[in-house]
C-alpha cells in the first residue's frame, strides 16, 4: 500500500489531467462550461487525496466520487467537441486518459473493498 496519496499514480494522473484540461480551457470564453471542467477535473485528484485520510471505508467512498467526477469530465469533453469549443484530437486525447483513470480507480475501488471483507 502507498503510504501517502502522492504516492498514487492514479492521483498522479488524475493532477496531470487537471493540468492539462486547465492547459486546454485557458483562452477559452465560455466561463460556464470552463469552470465545469475544470472543477470536474480537479475534483478527481481532489477526492482522492481527501479520502486517503480518512478511514478505509471512507476512503472507498470519495475513490468511486472521484471516478463519477471522471466520468463527468469526459461528458462535458464530448459536449465541448461538439460545439467546437475544443478539437477532436484533443478530446480524444483527453476521454482516453479519462478512461484509463476510471479504471485504474475501479481497480482500487475493487482492492480496497477485498481488503475490508477480509479485516
Amino acid at each position: 500500500m502507498a503510504s501517502t496519496f502522492e504516492d498514487l499514480e492514479v492521483w498522479k494522473r488524475g493532477c496531470r489531467l487537471a493540468v492539462s484540461v486547465y492547459e486546454l480551457l485557458a483562452d477559452c470564453r465560455d466561463f460556464g462550461l470552463k469552470d465545469q471542467m475544470q472543477r470536474s477535473a480537479v475534483s478527481v485528484p481532489s477526492n482522492i487525496a481527501e479520502g486517503y485520510e480518512r478511514t478505509p471505508k471512507d476512503f472507498i467512498r470519495f475513490l468511486i466520487i472521484a471516478k463519477g467526477s471522471c466520468a463527468e469530465l469526459r461528458t462535458q469533453l464530448y459536449i465541448s467537441t461538439r460545439i467546437n469549443l475544443v478539437s477532436t484530437q484533443q478530446s480524444e486525447t483527453l476521454i482516453d486518459e479519462t478512461k484509463q483513470i476510471s479504471k485504474m480507480l475501479q481497480a482500487l475501488i475493487s482492492n480496497r473493498q477485498q481488503q475490508l471483507t477480509k479485516q
